[in-house]
């Protein structure tokens, strides 16, 4: 089941819309409840099956807005249920919201006591973590602080209520201190800063609690999951009568000396995801003329490959950053091929600005794939600034190549013309040299076969990522995984899809 993800802005309007048209009913139950109190219930439903262990005391953080309400109504439903829970409460009760102050009576109505901070030497079954909600922008305060220390300091569960206390929600960047949960409740849908950036490292596990609300129906959301599930259709076994001009001709341009490693591991790769013909066109002056271990890679001239009749191209692994590298760049991009970019392509496309505005002028499907570094140059920006609002950069960067983007990294952002994806596939394993390559002959494989490019880099980067997670999985990575072993992975894990494209990403 594909899932979407909301804006900050979208989730805000969700929640103004159910409040003021006053959709307190829970959905197929019949009963009235505010979304604070389907809330509190939901967290108090997961904390029950995460602490198993009723000997020891549940410590509930709440915070001085509606996030700390939600745990306030958390911690009177499972001192109902009979747990042991201790509360800690930052901010001026007298400032709460309207929700969250009844939350906080109806606590304390329950016999239950605030306390300032943690009481010491106390071990906890687990933690909930309702100190500060998805409105975060800026570094949290010292009282705050000081519980985020404290909570990341024990060991034991931690429930992040919404989202883990410090983490931008929007962005997934971390202005100061934040929780690392092991477990992350989203209320009513995803959010984009949970699944990208630093997101990962600070949620553990996520799921999603709609609250009863029908998301699909209160917002028109433009993010995705990335998931084999969008594109079943365009998933199919080959009939019998196939042959190689239908699985297509891909060219790969790139090899400067000392990199033909880079420019082989792209067409080893789209070999193995069933491209018909692979041309390989390495600009060093002694390029092997064989590869021994794939013998049915053709190694040209690079020229020689542009001139031949081909389906797409892949430019930039190992391509260098010569004047020769340029031309051939910019031959591609004045070509009606569709083609991906990659390394040093985005280089010099960085460097170049009349090439930058041809390429936003093409026509043919167009994919870019940059890491943190080159996005960083395309942009004009650092690498930070880039990390603090993934979402944006390769926004940016797609409207300024006129390109579908993958911004690589924990949880990489696909941004095509008129909607986003987040992968939530791949491992730290992959941070290795020659992954991006094998990534780059993936995705030329399937352009070559003819597939749109929205389609193709969804498809691609979600395969490349669990090709990483099924080596990971049996003991191959992720410590010590490269991108060699990848592309046996991928084929893999591909005819499975297109064998069963019903249990695509499951």
């Amino acid at each position: 089941m594909t899932q979407p993800i909301c804006s900050i802005a979208d989730i805000r309007a969700i929640e103004a819309h159910a409040q003021s048209s006053h959709v307190h009913r829970v959905a197929n139950s019949g009963e009235d409840a505010t979304l604070m109190e389907r809330a509190g219930r939901a967290v108090a439903a997961l904390a029950t099956r995460v602490a198993s262990d009723r000997s020891r005391s549940i410590l509930v953080l709440a915070g001085p807005g509606n996030n700390g309400g939600d745990a306030y109504e958390a911690a009177a439903i499972l001192k109902q249920q009979f747990f042991r829970v201790v509360l800690v409460a930052v901010g001026d009760p007298a400032k709460l919201p309207e929700d969250a102050a009844r939350a906080r009576r109806k606590w304390l109505d329950a016999g239950g006591e605030i306390l300032a901070e943690p009481p010491p030497a106390k071990g906890w079954a687990l933690i909930l973590d309702g100190l500060l909600g998805i409105g975060l922008t800026r570094e949290p305060g010292p009282a705050i602080r000081a519980l985020i220390d404290y909570a990341n300091a024990q060991r034991c569960p931690v429930i992040a209520i919404d989202v883990p206390s410090g983490l931008d929600a929007q962005k997934g960047s971390t202005p100061g201190p934040a929780i690392r949960a092991t477990h992350t409740l989203s209320f009513i849908a995803l959010k984009p800063g949970l699944l990208t950036g630093s997101g990962p490292d600070h949620c553990g596990f996520v799921s999603v609690d709609t609250l009863g609300l029908d998301v699909p129906r209160l917002a028109q959301t433009y993010g995705w999951v990335a998931d084999p599930a969008h594109f079943t259709a365009m998933l199919k076994p080959r009939p019998r009568n196939f042959h190689k001009g239908i699985a297509g001709s891909l060219g790969v341009i790139g090899g400067a000396a000392g990199m033909c490693g880079a420019t082989l591991l792209a067409g080893r790769a789209a070999l193995r995801l069933g491209c018909g013909r692979v041309y390989v066109g390495m600009l060093a002056q002694n390029a092997p003329i064989v590869d021994f271990q794939m013998p049915e890679l053709m190694l040209r001239h690079p020229d020689d490959v542009l001139g031949l009749d081909l389906d797409a191209v892949v430019i930039g692994p190992g391509l260098g950053r010569s004047e020769r590298a340029l031309a051939l760049l910019a031959a591609i991009i004045s070509s009606e091929l569709p083609c991906v970019l990659d390394a040093d392509a985005l280089n010099l496309l960085a460097e170049d600005r009349d090439l930058r505005q041809a390429c936003a002028r093409r026509q043919a499907d167009t994919l870019a794939t940059p890491h943190p570094g080159e996005a960083a140059r395309l942009l004009g920006r650092s690498v930070a600034d880039v990390e603090n609002d993934r979402l944006d950069a390769a926004r940016r960067i797609a409207e300024t190549l006129g390109a579908s983007v993958v911004l690589k990294g924990a949880g990489s952002v696909i941004q095509s013309a008129n909607r986003y994806y987040i992968n939530r596939t791949g491992n730290p394993g992959m941070a290795s040299a020659g992954m991006g390559d094998v990534l780059s002959g993936i995705l030329g494989a399937l352009l070559a076969a003819r597939l749109p490019g929205e389609a193709a880099l969804v498809l691609g980067t979600c395969l490349h990522g669990a090709a990483g997670d099924s080596l990971a999985a049996t003991g191959d990575g992720p410590v010590g995984l490269t991108a060699g072993e990848l592309p046996d992975a991928a084929r893999r894990i591909w005819n499975r899809w297109l064998v069963s494209p019903g249990q695509a990403g499951e």
